[in-house]
């Protein structure tokens, strides 16, 4: 995981997209990723071919992140 947070729990926008998400499929093959939906604009724009046989999930908060992270 990277990213921050506010005080409040709210999930700030992250950068390097689409480093994060060749790192997530290739390297730790990752299949499920969670990003802030304040990035949802930039994963749009991804290349088809990086963005398939990915279950993506937008954010907002900590209790979001918690909920998708570990659920059973």
């Amino acid at each position: 995981m990277s990213g921050e947070l506010t005080l409040t729990g709210q999930v700030l926008a992250i950068g390097g997209i689409k480093e994060k998400v060749i790192a997530a499929q290739k390297g730790a093959g990752c299949r499920t990723l969670i990003f802030p939906t304040d990035n949802r604009a930039d994963f749009n724009q991804l290349p088809h071919y990086l963005t398939e046989n990915i279950d993506i999930h937008f954010t907002e908060n900590l209790r979001q992140v918690t909920e998708l992270a570990f659920q059973k």
